[in-house]
């Protein structure tokens, strides 16, 4: 139809308008058509055909020029003097000859996005998505060279925190535009029995007024009772190492760090019968926490008292039952007669306090490592990335911006409160402002490469066989069904090796990534060499931002409503002898009670899924309705049905099911 075209002198162009209550607009819309010899002048839509949501309005267009092949249509908006100036979501512009003889389909220009008069000229093209050595027409290269520019020009990088992921150069939402921010439609919170606490700045005294809070407050969460009813049980401790909102620390070890202060007699007792610790090392079945980053980071001030952080160090068995058990904790790095190692025979007290400020520990590195850094910084290091270096038209900016989009505005708000001065951080947690680009920093210093490629992650942990590591067998699955449909993307736009070598805007990318993302020894691929390295490197990122997000969010309110099992602070050092400890003085260890609850608070928004929520890889975009990508996009889903189905069967087998990495639960990228 294209070169029919080429000899047609006349067309019809229908814009369409979304059909959105807010998509229409006051202003004035221009247009004209862009062929590979010429292009014709702009016209207006006629005057009182309005651009109302839902509508079509057709002008002709004549080329008096040599105009060659239809290649671009050309957007401009003109706000009208005394009439609000609003934003118009555009869906598509179709275009059809007018010539003798029977009627042809129209040519589809996909829009799909808001136009504003500040905007100037929007270029639309039609076609199918394209490497740029398969660009046959000059303008179209230009026109995918203009875009970039002018996003480079929009788009910019700035340090958040020194060492870390670089984030996108904006100060408030309504920078970014319409186009890069989105509503988050929240169903209502339960927050009626969180409320009252905020002028508690004093201590829980006992037990019982925890549980008089947990019981309104967690009544109605299954998995929030049953953490209540078992936190102070060793074989739930592991699990939730394993299936807990954080289950990316636990390792294997056939080797015991030099300043761990044990010996093989001191945990003789805890180990299978006739057996020793380095019979068991060289099993394979005793596994380390180590919380070294921690180390010396600046602990916070909450209602000006100071909090305590530690830097454990904690020992695990998989004992012949096939659970992990915790079997020695030393609570900071440096070995010493004031660094005592807590054994499962201590008295109890001591025992369950040191796994507390495990937990304690646990719930930094949760927050700004594992959540943080591994899902909403990586997703916004990719998503800029993008935008600076893959033009619309590449098909890896059309697979990734569903998954990375989001980004943006949920971190620029997180670091405009959660993260600023009086959020959360600041006022109720004991990594506060000073410890955050500490932390942050470090964590990203330790970032490697294969640690966020699940395959290689489990197996080099060791957790890959354990028998109920729920999450690394979910994520494994979903990790595959992802990788294979990454792959058949791949293979439809780069017949081999030599394709992804030659396509520079891909090898921009990978270098605007490296420049501004991890540091040289993360292991990060250079460049992208070869199909596979290029199918392994986006399904990290869609995992990451959809999967692996699911598993660290949406989790956390559930393992920490029962405040005991996750405190954000320790408000006492940690013991430094063994004995001192009564069951009286445990929750004088905990947060305040406003800080608590703050913390709380926080949480249950944040485990909300929004009311629009989009399902892992039920992609919206009409991009995704091309039919090849219909039919990759149709065998994804119908994987992750199966999966879906398959942990749903197991789940109901489980006196506690593990339910986050549910297909059907896993929201398409980073929203909250």
């Amino acid at each position: 139809m294209a070169d029919t075209m080429a000899s047609c002198r006349e067309f019809e162009v229908c814009v369409h308008t979304s059909p959105g209550l807010t998509c229409g607009t006051f202003s004035r819309l221009w247009l004209n058509l862009i062929g590979s010899q010429g292009e014709t002048p702009p016209i207006s839509v006629r005057e009182g055909e309005h651009l109302l949501p839902g509508s079509s309005r057709a002008v002709r267009v004549r080329a008096s020029d040599p105009f060659g092949r239809l290649l671009l249509v050309r957007l401009r908006l003109e706000a009208r003097t005394g009439f609000p100036n609003l934003d118009w979501h555009c869906s598509r512009v179709e275009v059809r000859r007018l010539a003798d003889g029977p009627e042809t389909d129209p040519e589809v220009f996909l829009c799909d996005r808001w136009l504003r008069p500040a905007d100037g000229d929007v270029e639309l093209r039609s076609g199918k998505l394209c490497l740029l050595k398969d660009e046959t027409e000059e303008k179209l290269k230009q026109q995918r060279l203009r875009q970039l520019q002018n996003q480079q020009k929009l788009i910019r990088w700035r340090k958040f925190v020194d060492g870390a992921p670089q984030c996108v150069d904006v100060s408030s939402v309504s920078e970014l535009g319409p186009n890069l921010s989105y509503t988050h439609t929240s169903p209502p919170a339960n927050l009626h029995y969180l409320k009252g606490f905020a002028g508690r700045e004093e201590a829980w005294e006992s037990f019982t007024k925890l549980e008089t809070v947990f019981a309104h407050s967690g009544h109605q969460n299954d998995i929030a009772k049953f953490v209540k009813d078992h936190w102070m049980e060793d074989w739930y401790f592991g699990y939730q190492c394993l299936n807990g909102c954080n289950p990316l620390l636990l390792r294997q070890t056939r080797r015991l760090p030099p300043n761990l202060s044990v010996t093989s007699d001191m945990l003789r007792p805890f180990l299978s019968a006739g057996s020793s610790l380095e019979q068991e090392l060289q099993k394979g079945t005793v596994y380390l926490l180590d919380y070294e980053v921690l180390d010396g980071v600046p602990a916070n001030v909450v209602n000006g008292k100071q909090t305590y952080l530690s830097a454990p160090l904690v020992l695990l068995h998989q004992n012949l039952q096939g659970q992990l058990v915790p079997i020695a904790i030393q609570l900071q790095q440096t070995p010493g007669p004031h660094n005592p190692v807590f054994l499962p025979s201590d008295p109890g007290c001591d025992w369950l306090l040191a796994k507390m400020w495990v937990h304690s520990a646990d719930f930094q590195c949760h927050q700004l490592a594992s959540h943080y850094l591994r899902t909403h910084m990586l997703g916004e290091l990719c998503c800029v990335a993008t935008l600076r270096q893959l033009p619309e038209p590449h098909p890896l900016h059309q697979l990734l911006m569903p998954h990375v989009r989001t980004c943006l505005q949920i971190n620029l708000r997180a670091r405009a409160s959660l993260l600023a001065a009086g959020g959360v951080f600041d006022k109720a947690i004991g990594c506060g402002l000073d410890a955050l680009p500490v932390l942050l920093s470090r964590a990203s210093e330790r970032i490697r490469y294969g640690s966020l490629c699940v395959p290689e992650d489990l197996m080099e942990r060791g957790v890959d066989t354990l028998p109920q590591s729920y999450y690394a067998q979910d994520a494994r699955r979903i990790w595959d069904a992802l990788h294979r449909f990454v792959i058949s993307w791949v293979d439809l736009y780069y017949r081999g090796d030599d394709a992804v070598q030659q396509d520079s805007e891909l090898q921009h990318w990978i270098t605007d990534i490296n420049t501004h993302g991890f540091n040289d020894n993360s292991g990060f691929p250079p460049s992208l060499r070869t199909k596979a390295e290029v199918s392994k490197f986006v399904t990290m990122i869609i995992f990451s931002c959809s999967a692996l997000h699911a598993a660290v969010n949406f989790s956390q309110l559930d393992f920490a409503l029962w405040i005991p099992n996750c405190p954000a602070f320790m408000t006492r050092p940690p013991p430094q002898v063994k004995g001192s400890v009564t069951e009286d003085d445990i929750t004088s260890f905990l947060p305040d009670v406003n800080s608590s609850v703050r913390v709380l608070t926080v949480l249950t928004m944040l485990s909300l899924p929004a009311i629009n929520f989009v399902p892992l890889c039920r992609y919206k975009e009409e991009v995704f309705s091309d039919s090849a990508h219909r039919r990759l996009v149709a065998q994804l889903q119908a994987e992750l049905k199966a999966i879906s189905d398959d942990i749903t069967e197991r789940n109901s087998q489980l006196e506690l099911p593990y339910p986050y990495l549910c297909p059907g639960r896993i929201e398409n990228s980073v929203a909250v």
